[in-house]
């Protein structure tokens, strides 16, 4: 296999909310990777709540459309918010959606994990959650930087750009990290 010239990131937010830290933080890495990836954003607002009746029949559109987003990609970054101490619903369902037989596309996929919350801990709980459910899948998370936004409501301004400056600089190491971590996995 030859080296990824330009790593393909799908970018997944755990949350639906326009507003919310998790989505900023995905935005903010856009502006934040190296000159070799390109970050998208997969849509996930219409995905319906998991049911095996419905699965049975065939997946709805908006899960195809998500499975073969995840299998073209070179990697995944997901950003979660924290809910219960656990990753929030939203993004379980996605997982439990995508993760269905056949080809689930989780297989072997390069991921890194981030997340915000108005909490101390910015999502460390949600995050180790989440790494699990990969761990299942054969997802291969990056291990480190870890980036936990926590306090989020002080670390962006009102225009949503992330401002705390080490938040900046661990998204931006993640980043490279999940490159060249992708690059490894595709020789």
């Amino acid at each position: 296999m030859t080296q990824l010239s330009t790593v393909n990131v799908l970018g997944i937010c755990g949350s639906l909310r326009r507003g919310s830290f998790n989505r900023l933080a995905l935005e903010n890495a856009i502006t934040l990777c190296p000159a070799d990836m390109a970050i998208t954003l997969a849509a996930i607002d219409d995905i319906p709540l998991y049911n095996e009746d419905v699965r049975q029949q065939g997946f709805p559109e908006a899960v195809t459309r998500l499975r073969a987003e995840i299998a073209r990609a070179d990697a995944l970054l997901i950003a979660t918010p924290e809910y219960n101490y656990s990753m929030s619903g939203v993004l379980k369902n996605v997982i439990d959606w995508a993760s269905r037989p056949p080809d689930q596309p989780f297989e072997g996929k390069p991921v890194a994990i981030m997340g915000a919350s108005a909490g101390l801990f910015g999502t460390a709980r949600a995050q180790y959650h989440l790494r699990q459910s990969l761990v299942y899948l054969n997802g291969f998370v990056v291990n480190r930087p870890e980036v936990f936004i926590g306090q989020a409501a002080t670390k962006f301004d009102a225009e949503g750009n992330l401002t705390d400056a080490t938040a900046r600089d661990l998204i931006g190491k993640l980043l490279v990290a999940l490159r060249d971590w992708a690059r490894k996995l595709s020789r």
